[in-house]
């Protein structure tokens, strides 16, 4: 399949943005930005390079056809019309997901059963027969209806993105590895930078700052469903994991700090890195987040530290803040980057973020919240823009930072 097809990232709302970004940069620049998710255009080798390379999305899809519909029998017949054909092969296993928000249709079980009858009856007429076994390679189906507009897409990736397969171990309150990627990619930090994690738990944000520094594909290490699919020749497939190999950069010149006060999530954390081959980056150590001052300059903190709706008490959860402002705010030079769901966080901590951007944890709406300190003497004129993405910056955007 040569063809330019029109593809999409899903992602989690809020991190659009930093998605198509990540596209640009794996050199697909048509991109076009809607609530959580990114279209591009490409062909068959972009759904193997995409899988493997982007960090921060949580799956790539084909888009088959798209049209409006505010009954069933609409949605019965547009279905019908797309050319199913050119994906499905006649032992195609073809799930059905469906969700519908703000449209009139309403009722994804019975979204399901009508696009899966449609598509039906399209391959009964152009293979010419009535039963299908399904039991060849799965091709899944996501069918998407917002203000009754339809959305019909096949699944490229299977088991989403996040799934790195490093972590088989995680805390009470895991960070998703997508989120914790997107993170690092709207710091300042860089491989030639300290960076520290006072709340590491399971490892997330380290061990995706050592992906990351090394350039290591994120799904190198794992499968996905598009891999079947007769439509991409193998060869794609085999040239995107040897580009992969060809691109990773050398040992970190700085070890990542990660610390904890748990000593078992210390434990957990040194086995996910050491699953994904990045142990040796990081420094892992089983301490309290008051021993963090360093006589190191222009270090990087990014963390996501326990909050009430999570972990902790409310009172507990203040005391945080407010020792964290204490701890952090003198290191003038550095710069720190906290994700929160907590309220109050900036007044708690003690002083306003230069930036802060609406991201959502899974279901939880959270808070990034970005002090930027100066660029180390030897970044001086390199752009800003660089390694921070400043396209959005959600909630309050208050010009002039400065303390409470």
């Amino acid at each position: 399949m040569t063809q330019q097809l029109e593809l999409v990232a899903i992602t989690a709302f809020g991190l659009e943005a930093v998605v198509a970004r990540e596209l640009r940069d794996l050199g697909y620049p048509e991109t076009t930005v809607e609530d959580g998710r990114v279209r591009f255009k490409g062909d068959a080798a972009a759904i193997c390079r995409t899988n493997l390379w982007l960090r921060c999305a949580e799956r790539v899809q084909v888009v088959v056809g798209e049209f409006d519909a505010v009954d069933f029998d609409q949605l019965f017949d547009q279905t019908k019309e797309l050319p199913w054909e050119e994906w499905l092969p006649v032992d195609a296993i073809f799930p059905v997901g469906a969700r519908s928000v703000r449209s009139v249709i309403n009722s994804p079980r019975n979204v399901q059963r009508m696009v899966k009858r449609s598509i039906v009856e399209r391959l009964k007429t152009v293979y010419n027969r009535h039963r299908f076994a399904e039991d060849g390679v799965e091709y899944p189906i996501e069918v998407s209806i917002l203000r009754d507009k339809v959305l019909m897409t096949i699944d490229a990736t299977g088991d989403g993105l996040h799934k790195r397969g490093y972590r088989q171990l995680v805390g009470p309150a895991p960070l998703r590895e997508t989120v914790a990627a997107a993170l690092l990619k709207l710091s300042y930090w860089n491989r030639n930078r300290l960076l520290v994690d006072p709340f590491c738990g399971s490892g997330t944000i380290a061990i995706e700052a050592a992906l990351l520094g090394r350039n290591l594909a994120p799904g190198r290490d794992r499968s996905f469903v598009a891999e079947n699919w007769n439509q991409i020749d193998l060869k794609h497939w085999k040239d995107a994991r040897q580009e992969a190999r060809d691109l990773v950069e050398p040992p970190l010149p700085i070890r990542i700090v990660a610390r904890d006060r748990d000593r078992k999530m210390i434990s957990i954390a040194k086995r996910n890195a050491n699953e994904a081959g990045i142990f040796s980056e990081i420094f892992f150590e089983a301490k309290d987040f008051i021993s963090f001052p360093t006589d190191r300059d222009f270090g990087c903190t990014v963390a996501n530290p326990p909050y009430g709706e999570r972990l902790g008490e409310k009172n507990e959860v203040r005391q945080l803040h407010h020792d964290m402002g204490e701890l952090l705010i003198p290191l003038e030079d550095w710069s720190h980057y906290i994700f929160t769901g907590a309220d109050n966080f900036e007044r708690e901590f003690g002083k306003r973020a230069d930036r802060r951007r609406k991201i959502f944890s899974g279901r939880i709406p959270c808070t990034y919240y970005q002090y930027l300190g100066p660029r180390p003497p030897q970044e001086a004129n390199e752009t800003d823009s660089e390694n921070v993405d400043t396209s959005v910056n959600t909630e309050d955007d208050y010009s002039t930072p400065g303390e409470f």
